[in-house]
């Protein structure tokens, strides 16, 4: 798997889940700030993204992730740790 393939994901769910605009999501989108969206939207999110890949997620650890970009290393990074 391709981080522009778990981006495309990421920005799926974004779109889909929280009714975001598709051209407000870009990588360097602050998720929480620029897309407004607030702690239930981001748990969706997360849940979504750890259903989708079969991985955990520790928001306690990963408070420094603030773009979507970052979100994407991240996932990315879990996957392949699995």
């Amino acid at each position: 798997m391709t981080k522009e393939e778990v981006y495309s994901k990421i920005k799926m769910i974004l779109v889909e889940e929280l009714d975001v605009e598709e051209e407000k999501v870009t990588p360097d989108v602050n998720i929480q700030e620029d897309l407004d969206i607030d702690s239930l939207d981001l748990f969706d999110v997360i849940d979504s993204l750890e259903d989708e890949y079969d991985i955990e997620i520790d928001t306690d650890e990963n408070e420094d992730i603030q773009t979507l970009d970052q979100l994407s290393e991240y996932v990315l990074e879990q996957i392949n740790n699995k």
